[in-house]
């Protein structure tokens, strides 16, 4: 199911804004934050020159100088329970995308989904497109009755003061301080979660480190089948599953990275499993075929 919605009062939202699909017996919404097509810049991939990303862009049929970047939180709902993982850009960032961006919360209403409901939120990692969305436009808790967790590896990172001072990179520099304004206007009050370990009924954490230090995956199990919530693993899937050896510049560790998606792509690959995709065209669902050279990742609806 997809449905949309638009709103008198700010930029036009897009046409399309939520999916569901089933899991075993609970259902997945991807729900539609937004799109950002950046221009091509020299070193987005570092590792890669700019006429073979633009060779890569062209190849899947997009505009060979235009990266588009999309954003999708997703709920699960199972049973009573409404879970977020990841909350997207920010309602603030509708005004200051001139309208690309921050619609997690217009399209979370348009599913019919109360954001008073939301009983957990789970990040998956510290990036502002993951965490913003945690604070209302004003500043306030987006998740008013939500329990907020965190990965530990990924807490105990950014909000390591002596690391945030040793960091010699202006885009970390940058992470670094809009982590610590978002949870400061939490309060901090989060809850830290291990690795490999059930962080909800049906959903296990999986430790994908590279994009950023404590970087993580979910799998999530529900009536015998099973989605993979891949985070960041891949970013637009034109360019790192179909090249998983390019690595992006805003990765912290790129070759740990490329060795995160190769081992995690192997497997899900080989299995069948399908994956959902924070930055997948929109609704972000996939299954991945090997390649001798890489991998395709094939949209699919349900």
């Amino acid at each position: 199911m997809s449905g949309s919605t638009q709103s008198s009062d700010t930029p036009a939202t897009p046409a399309f804004s939520f999916h569901r699909y089933a899991v075993g017996d609970a259902t997945i919404v991807a729900v539609f934050d937004g799109r950002n097509p950046i221009p091509l810049a020299d070193g987005f991939v570092p590792n890669a020159s700019r006429a073979d990303v633009s060779a890569a862009l062209a190849a899947a049929g997009g505009d060979p100088d235009i990266v588009p970047i999309t954003f999708t939180p997703i709920v699960i709902e199972n049973g009573s329970r409404r879970i977020v993982i990841d909350t997207g850009t920010g309602e603030a960032n509708v005004e200051a995308s001139g309208g690309k961006s921050g619609w997690f919360q217009t399209n979370l209403t348009a599913a019919g989904i109360d954001r008073r409901e939301i009983d957990t939120v789970i990040i998956s990692h510290f990036h502002g497109d993951h965490i913003n969305g945690l604070l209302t436009r004003d500043g306030h808790r987006a998740f008013p009755n939500a329990e907020i967790l965190v990965p530990q590896a990924e807490w105990d990172f950014w909000m390591d003061d002596a690391r945030m001072a040793a960091t010699p990179n202006d885009r970390a520099k940058a992470a670094f301080a809009n982590a610590r304004r978002v949870f400061d206007q939490l309060n901090r009050q989060v809850t830290p979660y291990a690795w490999n370990k059930e962080v909800a009924p049906g959903i296990t954490a999986v430790g994908t480190p590279g994009h950023t230090p404590g970087h993580t995956s979910f799998r999530a199990s529900f009536g015998g089948e099973t989605v993979f919530i891949q985070s960041d693993v891949t970013n637009l899937p034109a360019l790192f599953a179909r090249h998983p050896h390019w690595q992006a510049a805003f990765d912290y560790d790129g070759e740990m990275a490329v060795a995160t998606r190769l081992r995690i792509y192997r497997e899900l690959a080989a299995a069948g499993t399908r994956v959902q995709g924070f930055h997948y065209p929109f609704p972000g669902l996939a299954r991945l075929e090997k390649l001798a050279d890489g991998f395709n990742a094939i949209p699919v609806s349900a």
